[in-house]
């Protein structure tokens, strides 16, 4: 059986440094950093991994509605999932993840803009 990237690539642990920097990625960016403003960033990451986890191929699981209710709120723009996606790619390449498995990954985030985006810009 072929292992998923999440397995190939050392599981929660090294998911959970992955979205560590790719935070660090987030926060840098001023349209994005708004977003997070007074939040526990601890929880979110630990929130994020679990998302990027399951996009992976590993054992987690969000629905597309408990997606939509956590971001539908927020306010999200296009151009901020974007450059969001962009980050993440960005942040895979760092950890120099094969590039047929950042496409896979930036694939499946990208496939759930519909339940994050709430303004189309």
């Amino acid at each position: 059986m072929k292992q998923s990237i999440f397995e190939r690539h050392g599981g929660f642990a090294q998911i959970r440094r992955i979205v560590s920097a790719f935070y660090d990625r987030v926060l840098d960016e001023p349209i994005l950093a708004r977003h997070f403003a007074g939040l526990n960033m601890a929880k979110l990451i630990d929130h994020q991994a679990k998302f990027i986890t399951q996009v992976t191929g590993g054992p987690a699981a969000f629905t597309d509605e408990q997606l939509q209710r956590a971001h539908s709120r927020l306010g999200i723009t296009m151009r901020e999932f974007a450059l969001m996606a962009d980050l993440l790619v960005e942040t895979l390449e760092d950890f120099a993840l094969p590039a047929d498995d950042i496409a896979a990954v930036d694939q499946a985030f990208r496939q759930r803009e519909t339940f994050i985006v709430a303004r189309r810009d």
